[in-house]
């Protein structure tokens, strides 16, 4: 492989990783913001101009903490559970495709780290790989809270990814591939996934929420029952990691989102524009990220307007009624499909 194309995958690697990290540190600061608008406070206003800097300032305070590992824990695990959550959040962006291609220099580079045929496939195993982080932490603490918060995240994470896996095969019918690159593609112009496939979207929606623990699925870390569930006992950055990690997940599952249903780079009349390739790539990309931050907007307005769900409540969402649901779609698109075909 030529130099080149590898000192631009490892920019571009870094580059994702400092952006996943900028946007899960600053949707902090803009979840406190939406939470004081839809209650009428000010919100952070002292560190900084409107308080742009309280991120920084939550950042070093985390450093800061005294790190406390309680005796009865298994330490090596303790530390090893927030590092595998972290881990796996970052991890599991490596194949969304933020935009087209650019031409530099007579090289094509591709804005997605590995365009691989199976990227749906690498995602849900990333996501699954998730739960370790959140089980081992719950286990290693030695804490009865911990651990019924780490139960619930298994069975809630496990539960979700099958009405999650179900609600993406019409698209992977529909597109005949399950690389995300292929399915954005597909979706040029205004031939988003989300009007054809409006009950996939939806189903998909709901189990991000349960995969990311976002009220009104944030069982595993109800405060009101299980103080901080299986964070309980974590302090300094070991905690840190597992805030930003919700946070990253938010971020990549709102990309995923974007770019199985909204057509991720892709925006109308795209190619009428008359500008050069790489300046629509830009565009694209732009395109792409106000997709994103307006789903991170919704995870934000949803959790500040639905109460908590019940834990058998979100156990017989995901069994009862969304498994049943996105079979019924699979049945209903594998139908019209051979309709069509005839």
């Amino acid at each position: 492989m030529d130099i080149t194309i590898l000192i631009y995958q490892a920019i571009l690697v870094v580059f994702i990783f400092s952006v996943s990290l900028f946007v899960a540190m600053y949707s902090t600061y803009a979840e406190r913001k939406v939470a004081a608008f839809m209650q009428d406070r000010i919100g952070p206003d002292r560190a900084g101009p409107f308080g742009i800097l309280q991120p920084l300032a939550d950042g070093v305070k985390m450093f800061m903490k005294e790190e406390f590992i309680p005796n009865p824990s298994d330490k090596f695990l303790f530390v090893v559970g927030p590092c595998v959550a972290m881990f796996t959040a970052c991890i599991s962006s490596a194949v969304i495709p933020w935009g087209d291609s650019l031409s530099i220099n007579g090289h094509i580079l591709s804005l997605q780290v590995a365009d691989i045929n199976i990227g749906i496939l690498y995602v849900f195993g990333v996501v699954s790989m998730g739960v370790y982080g959140i089980m081992i932490g719950g286990w290693a603490s030695n804490n009865k809270y911990s651990m019924i918060g780490a139960i619930r995240a298994s069975s809630q994470l496990i539960s979700y990814e099958i009405s999650m896996g179900l609600a993406l095969i019409p698209i992977v019918m529909m597109s005949g591939s399950i690389s995300l690159k292929t399915i954005v593609e597909q979706q040029q112009g205004i031939h988003w996934n989300v009007f054809v496939q409006p009950l996939s979207f939806l189903i998909f929606l709901i189990c991000a929420f349960a995969e990311t623990n976002r009220t009104p699925f944030d069982l595993p870390e109800c405060e009101t029952e299980l103080i901080g569930g299986f964070h309980t006992e974590y302090s300094s950055m070991k905690l840190g990691f597992y805030l930003f990690a919700e946070y990253i997940n938010m971020f990549v599952s709102s990309a995923v989102m974007a770019a199985l249903y909204f057509g991720g780079y892709n925006f109308p009349f795209i190619h009428s524009l008359g500008l050069s390739h790489n300046a629509v790539t830009l565009l694209g990309v732009g395109f792409f990220f106000a997709k994103i931050f307006a789903f991170i907007f919704f995870f934000m307005w949803v959790r500040w307007t639905i109460p908590r769900f019940r834990y058998d409540q979100l156990m017989k969402l995901g069994w009862k009624i969304l498994i049943p649901l996105a079979i019924l779609n699979i049945l209903i698109t594998g139908a019209l499909m051979m309709i069509k075909a005839s």
